[in-house]
């Protein structure tokens, strides 16, 4: 397994590594130094890399721009392929799990002559794609000098490396594809080719490395409000005093607000008059913990915590910050558990108008039931396991037939 030190990347494949070693597989996960741990908690074999790539620490490192958010993915690739290459010499496995962030995990796949198999976190790509997505939004930089220059040093390395496919299709197209998300949040899902694409759904285990959290005394009986922008999505004190103005002293409301490491307590006070007593600031949760016992969501709609709502029966209000949130906002509003605040329109009033109509909605638990009912369907942990040995076995398969 290949993957990068992100939580949004690591944490959805952690319970189908879990799952394999359980089954008796020897697993190696490539991964930065960072996530070792709580790879190691799997029982698979961490193996080290540095990585060059911004993390969690500061999203700011991301840029701005649609190049400096690309560029950074084929600068770590070229750096790590071959320390990659030398982790895995004289022990090459007999097939490659990745994270569609791993671009030298394909490449190696093919230099091992072993089957690849991409583990999305998120939305894949659907017929049609290209056209209606990619191509609009890319079309701009490939007429900049640097985006040019960029397409120009990506197809010299896939070159140098073998594979003759274009750069786009490179990223976006694998050959087979585990879906670690519900059918629910990809959009035109009639439209994916299922010959590559398998929906598997939420693959989340009990989190139980991550903690547990539980009520204070004092606020039993409460309903519970979780509010989070995930690891990445926290430099925003403006929007978190919203929340505080909106919820604080809420009657029979206790509010859970993770804040990251960016943004200094005092920030959401700064009259220096006290945060409400309902009000728990801390910089970190264990979010599925406190999901399991909350009442309502105040989101950015990322891939992971949308599913985990999703999971726990949870409403939610999103206010997404960047990339597939805004369409991962727009699936969970159009199915009916969730209200869509852009974040220039998520005032205090706005906030709590959503939650409290969304809680106050017999509709919306029947339609969240009824959506968790799908997921379970979908096979979680346990089809994912099971898909990745079919492909094992068919790997043996051809293997056999060649050797005779």
């Amino acid at each position: 397994m290949f993957s990068i030190a992100a939580a949004g990347h690591v944490h959805p494949s952690l319970e189908v590594i879990r799952e394999l070693v359980r089954r008796g597989h020897r697993v190696s996960y490539a991964i930065p130094e960072s996530f070792a741990e709580v790879v190691a908690d799997t029982g698979a074999e961490p193996r080290i890399y540095s990585s060059t790539l911004p993390t969690d620490d500061d999203p700011d490192d991301w840029g701005t721009e649609l190049i400096d958010n690309v560029e950074p993915f084929l600068d770590d690739a070229i750096q790590a392929l071959p320390r990659l290459a030398k982790l895995f010499e004289g022990d090459e496995p007999d097939l490659v799990l990745a994270d569609i962030t791993s671009y030298p995990a394909r490449v190696l796949a093919r230099r091992w002559g072993v089957p690849h198999v991409q583990l999305s976190p998120n939305l894949v790509a659907w017929e049609g794609y290209e056209e209606e997505v990619a191509e609009p939004m890319y079309a701009e930089l490939k007429r900049t000098p640097r985006g040019i220059a960029y397409y120009e040093r990506f197809e010299r390395w896939l070159a140098g490396n073998g594979v003759a496919m274009d750069p786009d299709r490179f990223v976006g197209r694998p050959d087979r594809c585990l879906v670690l998300i519900p059918r629910v949040l990809q959009p035109h899902a009639d439209r994916v080719n299922e010959d590559v694409y398998t929906f598997v759904g939420a693959c989340q285990g009990d989190r139980a490395h991550q903690g547990q959290w539980h009520r204070p005394e004092g606020a039993e009986g409460r309903k519970v409000l979780l509010v989070s922008l995930g690891s990445s999505f926290t430099k925003e004190p403006a929007f978190y005093r919203e929340c505080v103005a909106a919820f604080g002293d809420l009657p029979g409301w206790y509010v859970v607000l993770p804040i990251g490491r960016h943004v200094d307590p005092a920030e959401l006070d700064p009259e220096g008059r006290g945060l409400p007593g309902n009000v728990e600031v801390c910089s970190w949760v264990p979010q599925l913990a406190v999901l399991k016992q909350a009442d309502a969501f105040v989101t950015h709609a990322g891939a992971g915590g949308s599913q985990e709502g999703l999971a726990c029966e949870v409403p939610m209000v999103a206010v997404p910050q960047a990339v597939d949130q805004f369409g991962n906002a727009e699936m969970l509003r159009s199915l009916g558990v969730a209200r869509y605040l852009p974040k220039e329109e998520a005032t205090a009033g706005a906030l709590r108008t959503a939650v409290l109509e969304l809680t106050g909605d017999p509709a919306v638990a029947g339609r969240l039931r009824e959506i968790r009912a799908g997921m379970a369907a979908e096979g979680g942990t346990s089809r994912a396991a099971d898909l990745i040995e079919a492909e094992l076995d068919r790997a043996g398969t051809r293997a056999g037939a060649v050797r005779d």
